[in-house]
């Protein structure tokens, strides 16, 4: 909550024209091109770290897909991440997140300029049509980010198990696969400190449909987690050295 509060006074002469900017790309956000509106959403987050005193620490952008859509799997910390994610990666994405956080202050409006989906873990019905909302739209052409935990992490940097489910969607839309290794974006908004936060991501390389189309959804998720485990715990020990 503290690091917010810095946030928001750091940006305080240009709030009320971004916070107009925002509602108005929220309510108009079917007429609005999406490269203008993530680069409204780069300019918001990119500042708003900065008066935060979070850094982003990007590695692998060359492994963002360019000619086709694509679905990134972040292990998942906290709040702060989809905001990092913002400023790491240079191509336009959505989001799949829980309903609970639908209606959270400032999350809300990124979140309707992103076209974000919202899933309610305890209705199955809900859950599957999701799933099939966002196939529909990865096939046509629009990228999304989904936590395969299905919810953060209580121990930091070590993500906790990944749910096969969470990848029908990228499997029905035959698309890559983007596993992110995320270190340290809990300690941004999870934590009472304003201390210097540097936060990394790291895009690693895609997964093609021709890799994964004869494994399950739990291999897939085993094969992912491995990955960004494997990641974590080698930028770990760089950080260490």
């Amino acid at each position: 909550m503290w690091r917010i509060i810095l946030m928001v006074l750091y940006s305080l002469p240009f709030v009320p024209y971004w916070w107009y900017q925002l509602c108005s790309y929220a309510k108009h956000t079917d007429e609005i091109p999406e490269d203008k509106k993530y680069a409204l959403l780069q300019k918001v987050t990119v500042h708003a770290n900065k008066g935060g005193r979070v850094k982003i620490d990007v590695h692998g952008r060359e492994n963002i897909p360019r000619e086709e859509s694509f679905v990134f799997f972040p292990n998942h910390q906290g709040l702060f991440d989809v905001l990092s994610i913002i400023e790491a990666s240079d191509r336009p994405f959505s989001v799949v997140a829980k309903i609970e956080v639908k209606n959270i202050f400032f999350l809300k409006q990124i979140f309707t300029i992103m076209k974000a989906k919202f899933m309610d873990r305890d209705d199955v019905r809900q859950s599957l049509k999701v799933i099939q909302e966002v196939t529909e739209e990865v096939k046509s052409g629009r990228n999304f980010l989904i936590f395969p935990e299905g919810t953060r992490s209580k121990e930091g940097n070590h993500p906790g198990e990944f749910k096969g489910g969470s990848f029908k969607c990228a499997m029905k839309a035959r698309c890559p696969i983007v596993p992110v290794a995320m270190l340290n974006s809990y300690q941004a908004f999870d934590t009472n400190s304003i201390r210097p936060v540097t936060v990394q991501v790291h895009f690693l390389k895609p997964l093609s449909y021709e890799e994964y189309k004869d494994m399950k959804s739990t291999e897939i998720a085993r094969l992912v987690r491995d990955q960004i485990v494997a990641c974590i715990e080698e930028a770990e020990k760089e950080e260490q050295a």
